[in-house]
């Protein structure tokens, strides 16, 4: 029987009882660990995590599995940074500003007071210099980044009183995350640096004065409304606030360039999913809040008047004693100035005209 005949005839077991089968060489499976800066009640942010590592596994076929665990499963929500430093994790979602203590650059890889809203963030990192730059310096903390979730312009908060000058400020303990506390501070804003699920005991026991997370959505699901009465707008500390799975440069640098390319697609899909899920519900939390009592306020002119001339002294004050901000901002700068031209023109001249009319 000549060789095609046991091909066509034996089939799979023909063929390895004649000894003419192919090597195969299976690949191992992959299975890491992804530490969240988000708890699990959180389904927009922490379920980012999840829709990043669902994506993983079935662009994988099951052989690359990444778990996902909430902030203190395995690492503190402010941890997540330190562990993939150090290798102790391989992968963390987190946002970067968390940081920002150990060097003031890692705001701008996530939000900066009145920096670039979601659609301009999302540009400046894939089209303009964005993740180059913000890997170069990544790399100094042993970490590969990609972009994982954005929630778009947030809300300014929750206050036991009325903000009605920018004196209404001076003294007042308000929970604000990364970089927006060092800009309201010289407003005379008492900053404090608290992870999502504890926010709401502390603006209970008053603990804190007042406290901001992200937006309708999430707020209605932490109950800050139940503890504070009036609801500011907008969070010009987070005009487009984005997400990062940060990942250890060695166990990166192992994979295949196949499981590269999928870590690279996966954290995409999660990143649109992230604000697609905040956009569709939030409109509707907003209604929720406000007939359960809540009372929106805009925040008065010279509050956002003086904070914008803090924001821009300190970072001035930054680009002259930082190198790493100086490179960066430079260039985010630049990018932020020309977006906002064309902005002027298209996107905020429409979206006033709409949000103008009685549909």
């Amino acid at each position: 029987m000549d060789r095609r005949s046991i091909i066509k005839n034996a089939g799979i077991a023909g063929i390895l009882a004649a000894g003419a089968a192919p090597a195969v060489h299976a690949q191992a499976a992959i299975r890491w660990r992804l530490s969240s800066s988000f708890p699990k009640s959180l389904d927009t942010l922490y379920g980012s995590a999840e829709v990043f590592a669902k994506a993983v596994k079935n662009m994988s076929g099951g052989k690359f599995e990444i778990s996902t665990h909430a902030a203190g499963e395995i690492m503190p929500a402010f941890g997540n940074l330190d562990a993939v430093q150090q290798g102790s994790i391989e992968i963390a979602h987190t946002a970067a500003y968390y940081f920002f203590g150990k060097d003031p650059t890692f705001a701008l890889g996530c939000i900066i007071p009145f920096g670039l809203n979601s659609r301009q963030m999302t540009a400046w990192t894939l089209e303009g210099n964005g993740l180059k730059l913000m890997r170069e310096f990544y790399a100094k903390y042993n970490i590969i980044n990609f972009p994982c979730g954005n929630t778009g312009a947030q809300m300014g908060g929750w206050f036991r009183k009325e903000i009605k000058t920018v004196a209404d400020l001076k003294g007042l303990k308000f929970r604000i995350g990364g970089f927006g506390g060092k800009v309201l501070e010289p407003l005379g804003v008492i900053p404090q640096n608290i992870p999502g699920g504890d926010i709401y005991p502390a603006l209970e026991k008053g603990t804190v004065d007042g406290a901001e997370w992200v937006g309708p959505y999430d707020d209605l699901k932490l109950g800050l409304n139940k503890v504070a009465p009036f609801y500011y707008y907008p969070g010009f500390w987070e005009g487009g606030t984005q997400c990062d799975v940060m990942i250890n440069d060695k166990a990166f640098n192992s994979l295949s360039p196949e499981n590269k390319a999928i870590l690279e697609a996966a954290a995409a899909q999660a990143h649109s999913d992230m604000q697609a899920k905040y956009d569709a519900k939030n409109p509707n939390a907003l209604k929720q809040l406000v007939g359960s009592g809540a009372k929106l306020r805009e925040f008065p002119k010279d509050v956002m008047q003086e904070a914008f001339k803090s924001a821009m002294k300190i970072y001035d004050e930054l680009s002259s004693t930082n190198e790493n901000w100086k490179k960066i901002y430079g260039d985010y700068s630049k990018f932020r100035a020309d977006q906002n031209l064309w902005f002027r023109f298209a996107e905020a001249k429409y979206d006033d005209f709409m949000q103008a009319q009685k549909l």
